[in-house]
């Protein structure tokens, strides 16, 4: 066990020493000060594409989580009925379907009539998060033992205040781990974002223009001929780690159990 524990440690170790190894050497305050410089162009940062991906991430997460929550609640309390089995047959085949044709499909439902946008990207990336959201509640909700929300109807309360105010109490944890997970999924995503949205250089102007990205910055600059973005796609990817584990780090402490 401990030679497999190993054994699976050491790619993550190894992508996260050369990440920060060539990354660290570009943080600086113009990092992230200062927007994405042009061709040629010596220093500047990533500031705009920071901005962007929080921009991105927070809108999809706004639109996919409550949806997640709730269908996850669904299969869960009623996942004897009909269409609970077809839902649970939606989110499994929407969870195994390749970005780009979630980017594809987004980019023909919304930026063929509104132009590639922020908005068209945000719900690309929402409907990645809500199977990975679902199927997290959904677990989590099961494991609440049963003796716990017969006690809960046995005081009164109606089945639904019990699901919410007891069920979901418990297993808050679980689902924000869920959650933290589809966060993950959607941070580091670039192609459905690149149907979507495009690559943008600039700030934030409207959620209907373009974002500067993170994902997007690795994927373009990692393959310039030019060493200054070369080393702004290693910056960009130790910052893209950090900001996962820092959101990872804030939830797990909102969540802990509180001592009397």
């Amino acid at each position: 066990m401990y030679v497999a524990l190993i054994v699976a440690l050491i790619p993550l170790f190894s992508v996260l020493f050369e990440v920060f190894k060539r990354g660290v050497g570009v943080i600086n305050l113009d990092f992230f000060t200062k927007p994405t410089p042009a061709v040629g162009e010596v220093g500047g940062g990533v500031a705009n594409a920071i901005q962007g991906t929080l921009i991105t991430i927070g809108l999809a997460s706004l639109i996919a989580v409550p949806i997640g929550i709730v269908t996850g609640i669904f299969l869960s309390e009623y996942g004897d009925s009909k269409l609970s089995s077809i839902v649970r047959s939606f989110n499994e085949l929407l969870n195994g379907m390749p970005s780009i044709v979630i980017g594809l499909f987004a980019y023909m439902l919304i930026a063929t009539k509104v132009g590639f946008s922020v908005t068209a990207a945000s719900f690309a990336l929402a409907l990645i998060m809500i199977p990975i959201v679902s199927r997290a509640t959904e677990e989590a909700l099961k494991l609440v033992p049963a003796t716990i929300r017969e006690a809960a109807i046995a005081l009164g309360m109606p089945k639904w205040k019990t699901t919410m105010f007891v069920a979901l109490r418990i297993a808050r944890r679980a689902v924000a781990t869920g959650v933290l997970l589809a966060v993950a999924r959607i941070a580091g995503e670039s192609a459905p974002v690149l149907v979507t949205m495009g690559y943008w250089k600039w700030w934030f102007a409207g959620l209907d223009r373009p974002v500067a990205n993170l994902a997007l910055n690795i994927f373009l600059f990692a393959k310039s001929p030019f060493e200054n973005w070369i080393a702004l796609a290693w910056g960009s990817a130790l910052i893209l780690i950090a900001m996962i584990l820092g959101i990872n780090v804030v939830v797990r402490l909102l969540t802990r159990e509180r001592s009397p």
